[in-house]
């Protein structure tokens, strides 16, 4: 469900400028390891294996771009990806998996708040939703995280041709209904496919408003 209007022009420009040259920059375990605020900035959040990887890829169009992993963790990093010299893609470490261990779970967690806090040039996060789960406990943790520290943040559905359309549009009227009660929240939830390519270029106009 889309309740936002694209323009042929706003979709088009969007698909060239995610087809300008990016690249991975680098990973940051630490806070004083950014980069310098040269971009503005939009961050992926999610639990472990929602697809923050493979939807990077599949906004620039790169399959390879971000390392897609099965194995839960494996992005421990705030992973940054400079698209045309003038955007930061930043993949947050997933959250939600009982492997990790917890002394990792507080590093990664510690880090995060700090680089919510720390960053001016932070335009949005976008909270992915695995579309067969919908939202968990620790995603609404997460939203309230951002609720607390004024970020502003928008939902992303996730791996939506995994599900029918009526599963689909109820999943985005309860979201949209819970998104009330937190005050960061953006209305607008977007449906997509990365396999599919659904909703991928409306997500890449979004992104390009938010600029």
């Amino acid at each position: 469900m889309m309740d936002d209007f694209f323009s042929e022009e706003e979709i088009d420009n969007a698909r060239l400028f995610f087809a300008s040259p990016c690249y991975f920059m680098l990973s940051v375990l630490k806070i004083e390891n950014l980069p310098p605020f040269n971009y503005p900035e939009i961050c992926f959040a999610g639990r472990s294996n929602v697809g923050k990887s493979t939807l990077i890829n599949a906004l620039t169009q790169r399959k390879g771009l971000a390392k897609a992993s099965n194995t839960p963790g494996r992005t421990q990093c705030l992973n940054y990806f400079n698209v045309g010299e003038r955007l930061y893609l930043v993949d947050m470490p997933g959250y939600g998996y009982a492997q990790a261990p917890k002394k990792l779970v507080r590093q990664w967690q510690g880090l995060i708040r700090d680089y919510l806090l720390g960053r001016p040039t932070l335009k949005r996060v976008f909270v992915l939703i695995d579309s067969r789960h919908g939202l968990k406990e620790n995603d609404i943790a997460m939203m309230t995280m951002l609720d607390e520290c004024a970020i502003s943040y928008q939902i992303v559905l996730t791996k939506a041709d995994k599900i029918s359309k009526t599963a689909g549009t109820q999943l985005v009227t309860d979201i949209t209904e819970i998104l009330k009660k937190h005050g960061a929240a953006h209305p607008v939830v977007h449906q997509t496919s990365s396999e599919k390519m659904q909703g991928i270029p409306e997500l890449r106009a979004e992104i390009m408003r938010i600029l």
